[in-house]
């Protein structure tokens, strides 16, 4: 921990299980350290399963900079394991969208920056068997032995393109997102019918599914092995009253209703039905309004095309949520501020506005002009 704590940066990366549990369960830590003053750099795996995680609080917490990969499970499993995240992240994920490669694998950015094949056979291991094998163990460690090398390379084609701040912002802004649970009182809003929804049945879905997630969370299980979607559809349409009336919802079975798990989906079911209209948490609207649908879909096109041009992720300049957001003038519009704002915002309004058009340029290309104003007419035969 000592060579990690004194590292100017770090690569980390986990490897997790999440499919019987609620909480991700964490198998796996990888680091990495550069070569220091303290001694040469090196690559350790460390096992939760025989140490307590929570000492790397002190490295997340101190002034070194934490390299990983599509880093958002991993800061989720670091706050719960640790406590925290780390002070200062390098997602190179993220980086790399910002040099034309969007969403890209570990795998892919090692073959394109350091021309390296990257192991992928242990890739869905069960990292929770002990002992783990040596080729799980090369795997493991290949995740990390190379990640500040790729970070060298990446940042290295920010700076020629002048984008090192705008990846720095972003890779923050994962760094300091909410990684916790929901709000239990919007789990209803997963439901596959959740928007159709009325009345006391929004209520009583709200309620059961908070119960639900609940629950899920206590007892560390899944939210479907607690109850079915489908049973908190059919019990919203039509609330049971009684024991007998719950075991007769579609979707249940003994295994969900012991007594008293049943006593309280009932008392979850009342809940929701003395619920006022101002107590039910529902859903977003469709996150953009009919009357922005047209302008959005244009201003996205026209994104999409600066993507292309800027070798810039699209789904990192601004999605179809942001751009309505912006249009709607919302506080915090993601288009409002930054690195988004100086790239986005002024053409996007004169788009929207009238006073600059989108059109062809013969090559294939859309490209954003000044408006005429004249009508077009077409060449008569």
């Amino acid at each position: 921990m000592d060579r990690l704590s004194a590292a100017g940066r770090y690569a980390l990366d986990t490897e997790f299980h999440r499919e019987r549990t609620y909480w991700p369960g964490l198998a796996l830590v990888q680091v990495a350290w550069p070569d220091g003053d303290a001694g040469p750099g090196g690559v350790a795996l460390i096992d939760p399963l025989a140490v307590d995680t929570a000492c790397l609080g002190a490295v997340l917490a101190g002034s070194g900079v934490m390299v990983a990969h599509a880093a958002e499970q991993d800061l989720e499993i670091l706050e719960r394991a640790c406590g925290r995240g780390p002070s200062t992240l390098f997602d190179t994920q993220i980086a790399a969208g910002f040099t034309g490669h969007g969403s890209a694998s570990l795998s892919a950015l090692t073959q394109v920056f350091l021309g390296m094949e990257v192991a992928k056979g242990d890739r869905l291991s069960d990292w929770r068997v002990r002992p783990l094998t040596d080729s799980q163990l090369a795997y493991a460690a290949a995740d990390v032995e190379n990640l500040l090398d790729l970070a060298d390379a990446i940042s290295a084609d920010l700076v020629k393109s002048g984008r090192t701040q705008w990846a720095a912002e972003e890779c923050d802004a994962l760094r300091v997102r909410a990684h916790a649970p929901s709000d239990p009182t919007r789990a209803w809003w997963k439901l596959r019918d959740a928007r159709s929804l009325r009345g006391a049945a929004r209520g009583v879905a709200q309620e059961v599914a908070a119960w639900r997630e609940q629950r899920a969370q206590s007892t560390d299980q899944p939210v479907r092995t607690v109850l079915p979607d489908l049973a908190i559809q059919a019990i919203a349409h039509r609330p049971p009253s009684s024991v007998d009336a719950l075991n007769k919802v579609r979707g249940l079975d003994g295994r969900h209703l012991r007594p008293a798990v049943a006593s309280e989906v009932l008392e979850a079911v009342e809940r929701g039905r003395a619920l006022g209209a101002a107590q039910i948490s529902a859903p977003p609207a469709d996150d953009v309004p009919k009357e922005l649908r047209a302008p959005v879909a244009l201003v996205m096109a026209w994104v999409a095309q600066i993507g292309r041009d800027e070798r810039i992720d699209a789904t990192l300049l601004a999605t179809r949520s942001d751009v309505a957001s912006y249009l709607k003038g919302e506080p915090g519009s993601r288009l409002a501020s930054g690195w988004r704002s100086e790239m986005l915002a002024e053409p996007i309004r004169a788009l929207v506005d009238g006073e600059a058009v989108l059109a062809f340029d013969g090559a294939g290309r859309l490209v954003l002009e000044e408006r005429s104003g004249r009508t077009y007419l077409p060449r008569s035969s």
